[in-house]
This record gives C-alpha cells, sequence and structure tokens, in this order.
C-alpha cells in the first residue's frame, strides 16, 4: 500500500469470530487500528450456534499468540492447552474477553451489506487504487452507516450459507416445502425439546465429513440411552465407502479427529446406522408425515421422519460485488489458494503453508481469510486462520519479509490423496510437494485424544 491518507483509516474486518478477532490483534500488535464489524449481538456469533460441539483441537492450538499476548495484561490465563473445548467454551472463554479487550474497536450487530472504493464501481480503472474503501454497514435497528478504510478483510465465514441436500448443488425438489422436517446444523440433543425431535425417530445425515460424523456418534449415542430407544439413522454419502472414509483413524495427527471418524464408524458397525452409497438426493417427497429421498438414479429410500444435511458451505460473495477479486471458478476460494485445496485433487487435511500471495486479489489490499477463504472446500483449522491473518497484517504493515515467511505446517489426517468428490483413484504420492509433503517447520496437533466431538 502507498503512504497516503488512507493509512490514517482503520483496517475494517468483517466478522467478530476467531480469525477476525485475531486479525484485530495482530493489527494492533503493529500500532494499525482495526473496526471490527460483527453481524451478530455477540463476538464470536457463528461460533455460539454450535456451542455444543467439541472441536478436534485442543486449546493449544486454537489460540491466537498475539492475541493471547493482547489478553495478559488483563490477567486471562489461558487454559489447559491439552484439552479440548466446546464452541460454547471457545467463545465464553475466549472470544469473548479477546473482544472486551478490543473494546470499541469491536462493533456489534453491524451488518455490512457492501464493499467498494470510493466512487468507483467495481468498472472503473481511473484512480482506482488510491481511492479508500467504502463500507456500507446496517445496524440492527435499522440505521445505515458508511465508513471508509484503508484495507479489508473479510473473516465473515460460511457459516450463514449451508450448501442444500440437491447432489447438483441446487436445493433438491421439495427441500424448502419439507423445511419444517429439515436442519442443517448438528443437532443439540442436550436441549430436551430438540432432544424429543429426534428420540425413537428414524433421520437420514446426509454428508460424509466432520459435521456428518459427529451427528451419527451423537444420535447413536442417543440410540442407546434410557429414552432413545428405536433411534436410527440412514447415513447418505454421495460418494462410496472407501478406507478414507472415516477419515485417519488413529493415524491421525489430530487424535480427536481421528476420534470422531473411529465413533462414526461405530456407529454403523453397532446398527444404529445404515449407510447408503452413490446416492446424490435429486428430491425430496411427503408421504404423510414423513419425508422420502429420491436418488438422480431413481432409488427411492424408506421414509424418515427428520433430515439432517450435512454437506459443507459456500461463501456469501454479495456484499463484495463491487470489488475485483480472483476467485476460482469452481471452489470459489483465492485463484492462488484453491489447488492447494480443492478436493477434486486430494482429500488430504494437510495444506501446504499460505498467506498474504495465495490470498491477494486483483483488487489490492482486499482479503478473504478464514473459513471465507477456503470457498467450498472443508476441513478448515483455526491456526490455517491466524496463520493467514499473520501473513495478511505484515504485508498491510508494509513488511513484506514477514509476509511471506511461513510459520506453520498443519497436521496430517493420516489419509492422502485421491479425489474426495467421487473416489476416483489419484496419485497419492507425495513428492514435490504433494498434498501431505512435510516442509520442516514448526509441527502441530500431536497429543491425547478427547472424548469424540465436533470439527
Amino acid at each position: 500500500m502507498n503512504v497516503t491518507a488512507t493509512d490514517r483509516l482503520p483496517v475494517v474486518i468483517v466478522g467478530a469470530g476467531p480469525t477476525g478477532l485475531a486479525a484485530a490483534a495482530h493489527l494492533v500488535d503493529r500500532g494499525l487500528e482495526p473496526l471490527v464489524l460483527e453481524a451478530g449481538v455477540r463476538a464470536g456469533a457463528a461460533v455460539r450456534e454450535w456451542s455444543h460441539v467439541r472441536l478436534f483441537s485442543p486449546w493449544g492450538e486454537v489460540v491466537d499468540p498475539v492475541a493471547e499476548k493482547l489478553l495478559a495484561p488483563t490477567g486471562w490465563v489461558k487454559p489447559d492447552e491439552g484439552t479440548y473445548p466446546t464452541g460454547a467454551d471457545w467463545a465464553g472463554d475466549y472470544l469473548q474477553p479477546l473482544a472486551d479487550v478490543l473494546g470499541d474497536r469491536v462493533r456489534l450487530d453491524a451488518r455490512v451489506t457492501g464493499v467498494s472504493r470510493t466512487g468507483r464501481d467495481r468498472v472503473v480503472d481511473a484512480a482506482r487504487e488510491e481511492q479508500p474503501f467504502t463500507v456500507h454497514i446496517r445496524y440492527g435497528d435499522g440505521r445505515e452507516e458508511r465508513v471508509l478504510a484503508s484495507a479489508v478483510i473479510d473473516a465473515s465465514g460460511t457459516w450463514s450459507t449451508p450448501s442444500p441436500a440437491g447432489g447438483d448443488g441446487l436445493p433438491a425438489l421439495g427441500e424448502r416445502a419439507a423445511a419444517d422436517r429439515i436442519s442443517y446444523r448438528v443437532p443439540d440433543l442436550r436441549d430436551p425439546a430438540v432432544r424429543a425431535r429426534f428420540a425413537g425417530k428414524r433421520t437420514a445425515v446426509i454428508g460424509s465429513g466432520a459435521s456428518a460424523f459427529t451427528a451419527l456418534a451423537s444420535l447413536a449415542a442417543l440410540a442407546k440411552s434410557q429414552d432413545g430407544s428405536g433411534t436410527h439413522t440412514t447415513w447418505i454419502l454421495r460418494r462410496g465407502i472407501s478406507g478414507s472414509t472415516f477419515g485417519g483413524g488413529e493415524a491421525d495427527q489430530l487424535p480427536a479427529r481421528g476420534a470422531l471418524g473411529l465413533a462414526a464408524k461405530a456407529a454403523v458397525d453397532e446398527g444404529h446406522a445404515d449407510a447408503v452409497t452413490g446416492f446424490r438426493t435429486d428430491a425430496i417427497e411427503r408421504d404423510g408425515e414423513r419425508l422420502v429421498l429420491i436418488a438422480e438414479d431413481g432409488r427411492r429410500l424408506d421414509p424418515v421422519d427428520e433430515v439432517i444435511v450435512l454437506t459443507g458451505f459456500r461463501p456469501d460473495l454479495t456484499f463484495l460485488d463491487e470489488l475485483r477479486l480472483g476467485l476460482d471458478e469452481r471452489l470459489q476460494a483465492p485463484v492462488e489458494l484453491a489447488p492447494l485445496i480443492d478436493p477434486n485433487l486430494h482429500s488430504c487435511g494437510t495444506v501446504y503453508p499460505h498467506g498474504v500471495k495465495e490470498l491477494s486479489h486483483p483488487e489490492e489490499d482486499v482479503y478473504l481469510v478464514g473459513m471465507k477463504s477456503y470457498g467450498r472446500a472443508p476441513s478448515f483449522l483455526a491456526l490455517t486462520g491466524y496463520e493467514q491473518v499473520r501473513s495478511v497484517v505484515a504485508a498491510i504493515a508494509g513488511d513484506r519479509e514477514s509476509a511471506e515467511r511461513v510459520e506453520l505446517v498443519l497436521p496430517e489426517t493420516g489419509v492422502c490423496g485421491g479425489a474426495g468428490l467421487f473416489d476416483q483413484p489419484a496419485d497419492t504420492g507425495t513428492e514435490g510437494g504433494g498434498c501431505c509433503a512435510t516442509p520442516t517447520t514448526l509441527q502441530i496437533g500431536i497429543g491425547a485424544p478427547a472424548a469424540p466431538g465436533g470439527c
């Protein structure tokens, strides 16, 4: 960024989740002013919506070190590094204190509705990079405001836009009409009303990732409980079952993630769930009070009482429409990052370390970070986001040497390579920096597993 009047403007951060608040801490640490805009009424609003789910990374891997330094003068004490927080723990014991320290740099109930260059829509070239960003905000009480920014970091995540049940990426026929029996989140079976909804019922779970594993394990536990007799799950996979279906198991360098996959496998092995493979949902029909799922190939499943769709998430890019983003046409992730995370190419949990180079766009000084940066790709870890914002903030501060230095290696799943979408054979070699190549820098993720939990 050139040294201009825009440097005196704040850096706007969209989202007060783990990555957004970490970005704010890094900016403060470098003497820059952040302005965090959070659509929810509390910091970590999205994390609080899955408060019952346990992370498969321990406390030692979900606290940003610069944020920890900012918290230290308040007397904040980091929880036991080897224990595994729930979403509620993460939000209450870390994100909220961090937001409190940042004070009025964090605005709540403030939804970003648009970002552009002052006086320039996306078509205009003239003096474009000399103009500050203009960020439009709508508050919960209906007020609207426009603020100027020197740079924009979008850490808004993808939680608000879950993918539908349809195998073609669109809602299945009848999916909207059956909304009263369909959910897109892992159910909190501690809630008596939610528990009653699933106890003794037949539920279809669509998906093959960590969220689906969590739902399978939770429903299996319900089936074995005193009030859960008759609870059964139909697990629907768009692909077949292979050696990698349940993740890395005991070979996973995040042991709790491996344990989660093994818990899902146990749900099937013990008869609490039946797996239906190669089923790409085309329609959902009513059968009295139940629902029938129909595949593209015409197969019809037995009626179920409830459907849980856990087919991933996708980014909301609508409020960035006037910016010049360079996004991969498949994943909707930055073009330099997309090949490293593309599930068509590999399903390994390790992603080659990346930072500002892979996160830059044709529009200078705008960055998508955190889960938002992955577009439609899965398997994001908190440490990935923390490394991203460390690099991005260094670049904004003009410290290119630090921005381009890589300081992180992510843990492997124990399952590498191979065409995650259709189980097609693929080269799983690691020579030349394949998906599980291991650069010699900081290693994380080795520790004792927690009880099976969430993603």
